[in-house]
């Protein structure tokens, strides 16, 4: 069974009622005294002059119903009851604890001998089982009551005497008690229960049975039958007014039937109102040729209606001198000498090949243990302020498995003048989904101590040993003041960044120092990337 105050925190989170009756307080089923103490330690008694004192259930079910009060009110009012106060250093951390903020507190007393609550079911039941006691005890009554019961009793037992039933006047069924007896007996069983059952509902149904529901709502029926219309029927759905059936689809079923039959078609009559067409008429007109853009041949000097327009000429490629010249200037003209190839240094890149990318690429751990990941990796090193991850997470951050950082730094320009410049860098937590050309852009990695961080990584060891690969990138571990240093990191060329668990002005100093070591290790080994 929980303590007393984990089972007051849980119906303060959960915003269940607690029922003060008396001197006891219920929490559903169990029940403590008002006047119980908690394992929560008065701040006071944390002097060693003085022995330790606890503050009871009623001291805190009275703080969280007048929670809204100033403390000094609410002191006032504490003592006009006569009820104790929780003072002001334990205000804070208690109502945090109670409401759920922390999850424990400092001041809880875990090594206090719980105090039990007594079950309210097992006290309601010994609470009955006492009024049935009393509900069974005899009554006192007085002999003249006695000596009438006790006659009662006795003629009821002689009458039951005279009344034996005698097994000798039984008389067989299969004897006397024939087919027809049994039917007359049944048919008066059943008209003594049609006599005893209420008619009412009988007797109107027997009166609307001879009606029909067009004779008793004859004026309704009469007005719905007047506004009725026949709709399609099957014979309706095949008569139209703009097509004969007998013309049009027994046509269609005769051509149908002359296809299967291998017979030719008859050809179509004309109409008799149609004037008759001279054949020759028709043998005089010419044939248009159709257009094919495949045999442009037989249309070459038709379309250009004497213009002499090459149809098949092109204009690409040529200067705009000779395009004012005309084209017999063209043709005349030497053709033009062939262009002098570029050297290799100047040579552009073809149009299709994609331009590698310059910006620089950070990895981090993907444990969740690590002081920077992908939830906090922004506040660190873009805004150069140290947020935990489990504070991300309250805030409903999601967490990423890449992201952008944008770096601001001051730069100096030809001039003399000083400008604020914004570079991007690339940060991501799963190394092993980059391309082979992209592990030139890494240019640095936080470690976090065990070496199958980097297990898959190109440039490691047969061993395990990540020695190479921190010559080619620039690694850093961070970690808390306080904290031991890992005896891996301790051998490995790694740069250690040191936070304070309290010292926030500090963090700025530390991520700037970062940088400085980045800027300078990209200056000697990564000139060509964007920083």
């Amino acid at each position: 069974m929980a303590d007393i105050l984990s089972v007051l925190r849980q119906y303060t989170i959960q915003k269940k009622e607690i029922v003060v009756k008396g001197d006891e307080v219920i929490f559903g089923e169990f029940s403590w005294p008002k006047n119980v103490k908690t394992n929560y330690v008065v701040w006071a008694a944390e002097k060693k002059d003085q022995p330790r004192e606890y503050y009871t259930l009623e001291c805190i079910l009275f703080l969280l119903r007048n929670v809204h009060l100033s403390h000094p009110v609410y002191v006032r009012r504490a003592a006009a009851e006569n009820i104790p106060v929780v003072k002001r250093p334990d205000r804070k951390d208690l109502l945090g604890y109670l409401n759920g903020e922390a999850s424990t507190c400092a001041s809880i007393d875990r090594s206090l001998p719980l105090e039990l609550g007594l079950q309210r079911s097992a006290r309601v039941k010994r609470a009955a089982d006492e009024v049935l006691a009393e509900a069974k005890k005899p009554r006192l009554e007085n002999e003249e009551c006695i000596r009438l019961d006790r006659e009662r009793l006795a003629a009821r037992l002689e009458g039951h005497k005279e009344e034996v039933v005698q097994t000798e006047r039984i008389r067989s069924l299969s004897e006397d008690m024939t087919v027809e007896k049994i039917a007359a007996i049944k048919a008066k069983i059943m008209a003594k229960k049609r006599a005893t059952i209420k008619t009412d509902l009988n007797d109107a149904l027997t009166a609307l049975k001879p009606r029909s529901f067009v004779d008793a709502e004859v004026d309704v029926t009469r007005e719905i039958v007047s506004r009725e219309r026949v709709w399609r029927t099957r014979n309706t759905i095949l008569q139209s007014t703009g097509k004969t059936f007998a013309k049009d689809i027994f046509a269609i079923l005769q051509s149908v039937e002359d296809r299967e039959e291998g017979r030719a078609p008859e050809r179509r009559r004309p109409a008799p109102n149609a004037a008759p067409v001279d054949p020759t008429v028709r043998l005089k007109q010419p044939i248009l040729a159709a257009y094919d853009r495949y045999d442009q041949e037989r249309f070459k000097g038709k379309e250009t209606e004497g213009f002499k327009i090459d149809t098949r000429g092109t204009y690409h490629g040529m200067p705009l001198k000779l395009l004012t010249e005309g084209a017999s200037a063209h043709k005349t003209q030497t053709p033009a000498a062939q262009p002098v190839p570029r050297p290799l240094s100047q040579a552009r890149p073809p149009t299709n090949q994609k331009k590698a990318s310059q910006t620089p690429i950070i990895i981090i751990p993907a444990a969740t243990t690590s002081l920077i990941t992908m939830l906090n990796v922004e506040d660190l090193l873009q805004d150069f302020k140290f947020v935990s991850s489990d504070e991300k997470k309250k805030q409903g951050c999601q967490r990423e498995h890449e992201t952008l950082i944008q770096r601001r730094k001051e730069q100096m320009q030809p001039g003399g003048t000083v400008s604020s410049v914004t570079v991007p860098y690339k940060v991501l937590d799963q190394p092993l989904k980059l391309m082979p050309q992209d592990w030139d852009r890494v240019v640095a990695v936080f470690v976090q101590g065990p070496a199958w961080q980097f297990k898959g990584w190109p440039w490691l060891l047969p061993d395990g040993s990540p020695v190479d690969i921190f010559a080619r990138i620039k690694a850093f571990h961070l970690k808390y003041e306080e904290t031991r240093l890992d005896p891996n990191v301790q051998k490995w060329d790694v740069t250690v960044l040191e936070l304070s668990h309290h010292k926030r002005h500090l963090d700025r100093l530390i991520f700037l120092r970062f940088w400085d070591t980045l800027d300078r290790y990209m200056v000697s080994h990564k000139s060509h990337l964007r920083f």
